[in-house]
């Protein structure tokens, strides 16, 4: 694990592009192992995670070119093969369960470990996937060591339902339709930004999928993926990597402006940020914040209730940016509440924010309460492994003069490439150190 040294208390101003959002990267990754056929991908972003998949593609005979100065990626699957005797996807990456679907269409076969998991936000089951795939005929073999997947003669389409919108199951969900036999629908299916850009992709691989952007799916099975000549995909910027430069500026007095090609993603985005006295601006392309004195919880119209953020799978605010905003209302002066409607491991990393001086009450799994705008000063503490509440802690390290520690920050490296390096570029004094 790495340290992250903070010296705190400088505004940060200036412009940036937000790299790609690593939740659309890493199934569109795994897609591309659907097609025999090369794909090249622009805007490729250095993150732990691909380099992982990369190796697993280079362990199966896959022909795998990368530039990460460029962003450019090169794969061919063509000579691509799978023994389950002696190829085992990783355990410790939570993505590798979305490597299934292809390898079973293109291989019928498929193992991975048994202890998959992600970021620590409660339990995130493996149970959802595994259905997905028994309902497209995968047979499931569970050993102590490991799952083994195997399905005969095709995948064959289904309608399903699901039980919540879950982003990973959804996607799993088109992955094993696309070249399975027959017409397939999902309910309940997740709509997420990320969601839509890899049903895009998977469009121009060849998929006949309709309803992106909906809660309900259809994907019509075909043959084949991917064109003898290739396919070029360039990824969108990342809207959570958007949000977070732009808190990034209000939170320490500056301004930072961002590339956004997506502005129409942004409307609740911009309501939870003007809860903070925060506003938002969107223009030619770029999108930048504007504060008018210090951070402030503007007061609902109904007083005897507390201000709220609420997140949950979209078009709610998305849970994943819950700690940004965590951040900016330790910072602010008043009271807000944050309601995790997902996951129930999220928010027990109050204690982290005292020790900046910062109050905050966890009333339940799900619920904390800031009371913000007290006096805060530098500190050393302790990130769990949870991306954004990594990155939260840094928001608030960045505003206080002074030396701060933000230990065991490595999860940031799982999604925001040379994420201190540009910050340092807008005027931050930041810096990696590997850790005990």
């Amino acid at each position: 694990m790495a340290n992250l040294i903070v010296h705190g208390g400088t505004p940060l101003t200036g412009r940036i592009v937000p790299s790609a959002n690593k939740n659309a990267v890493l199934p569109i990754l795994c897609a591309t192992l659907l097609s025999p056929h090369p794909i090249r991908l622009l805007g490729i972003p250095e993150i732990t995670d691909v380099r992982k998949i990369l190796e697993i593609f280079r362990t199966l005979g896959s022909e795998v070119k990368v530039n990460y100065a460029t962003g450019v990626l090169e794969v061919h699957h063509a000579k691509t093969h799978f023994d389950p005797r002696t190829h085992h996807l990783p355990e410790e990456m939570r993505s590798s369960v979305m490597l299934v679907p292809p390898l079973l269409a293109r291989f019928g076969v498929a193992r991975i470990e048994n202890d998959v998991q992600g970021c620590t936000l409660g339990v995130r089951e493996i149970d959802p996937h595994v259905e997905v795939m028994e309902r497209f005929g995968g047979v499931v073999e569970r050993s102590r060591s490991h799952l083994l997947i195997q399905v005969a003669g095709g995948l064959k389409a289904n309608h399903h339902w699901l039980d919540y919108a879950s982003v990973t199951t959804t996607e799993n969900f088109v992955l094993c339709a696309a070249l399975a036999e027959g017409t397939s629908t999902l309910m309940n299916s997740a709509s997420e930004p990320h969601v839509q850009e890899f049903c895009e992709f998977m469009r121009l691989l060849g998929a006949q999928i309709e309803g992106v952007g909906t809660s309900r799916l259809t994907v019509h099975g075909v043959k084949s993926l991917g064109k003898p000549e290739g396919v070029e995909f360039r990824f969108a910027e990342d809207f959570h990597e958007a949000v977070t430069f732009m808190a990034l500026g209000a939170i320490t007095g500056g301004c930072i402006t961002v590339k956004n090609s997506a502005p129409e993603q942004f409307p609740l985005i911009d309501r939870t940020f003007a809860k903070f006295g925060v506003q938002v601006v969107h223009q030619d392309g770029w999108s930048h914040t504007v504060v008018d004195g210090p951070l402030k919880v503007r007061e609902p119209f109904t007083k005897n209730i507390l201000q709220k953020v609420e997140a949950a799978p979209w078009p709610y605010l998305p849970v994943d940016l819950l700690p940004i905003f965590v951040a900016l209302g330790v910072k602010a002066e008043g009271s807000m509440m944050y309601w995790n409607k997902v996951y129930e491991g999220a928010m027990g990393w109050t204690s982290e924010l005292s020790k900046f001086g910062g109050h905050a009450f966890q009333s339940d799994p799900h619920r904390i309460i800031t009371f913000g705008g007290k006096p805060l000063q530098p500190a050393e503490v302790e990130s769990p492994y949870i991306i954004r509440v990594a990155i939260a802690l840094l928001m608030l390290a960045c505003s206080i003069p002074g030396k701060s520690v933000i230990r065991n920050a490595t999860p940031v490296r799982r999604a925001h490439p040379r994420f201190a390096e540009n910050i340092t570029a807008l005027g931050a004094q930041v810096e990696w150190v590997e850790g005990d």
